[in-house]
Parts: structure tokens; C-alpha cells; sequence
């Protein structure tokens, strides 16, 4: 089913929060499947505050979703966005990012 498009200003939006490099590296790792902090934080390496901040960014501008798991929280990609290909890159809607 195809997509509704995005207004430009929301587009401009999310890529202003994906131009952080944290971020961004987030997201590629949500890729491959729903993650806890912990397992994020086993290949990023930063202060787990630090990576809840960032994790709150994503998670408000739409493009994560949490769901409760015991007393942890599971982050995953949220429904609209988008894998392409062999995780090759997300569909945001309004672009695609590719991590070629």
C-alpha cells in the first residue's frame, strides 16, 4: 500500500533529527529487528543518558515506537518507516535514506 505523502516541513523535521550521527546509527540498528537499550548501547557505547536522550528525539519525531517488556523497553522502527531492500536504506515518505 503506498505511503501518504509528507509535507515538506515534517520532512525537513525528520532529517533534521537524522543528521545527528547517534541518531542515524540508531535507526540503522533498529533495522534488523526491535531492540533493548542495553543491546544498543553494547554497540554504541555512550552513557546510557545520553542514549535515552537521543532514543526520546527519535521516538518523539515519529520514526521509533517503545513497547513495554517486563521493566524494560523495546524500541523498534515504527510502522511508517520503511526497510528497503536487504537493509539497504529506510523509507521515510517523504525520502529514502540508503546505508549503502
Amino acid at each position: 500500500m503506498p505511503m501518504k505523502p509528507i509535507p515538506p516541513t515534517e520532512c525537513v523535521a525528520k532529517l533534521k533529527v537524522l543528521a545527528d550521527a547517534t541518531r542515524l546509527r540508531v535507526m540503522e540498528l533498529l533495522m534488523d529487528g526491535p531492540k533493548h537499550v542495553q543491546e544498543l548501547n553494547d554497540v554504541l557505547g555512550i552513557d546510557q543518558s545520553l542514549l535515552s536522550h537521543h532514543l526520546r528525539v527519535v521516538r518523539e519525531a515519529g520514526l521509533v515506537e517503545t513497547e513495554r517488556d517486563g521493566k524494560a523497553i523495546l524500541y523498534r522502527l515504527a510502522p511508517g518507516v520503511r526497510i528497503k531492500g536487504r537493509r539497504e536504506g529506510i523509507d521515510l515518505g517523504c525520502c529514502r535514506l540508503s546505508f549503502e
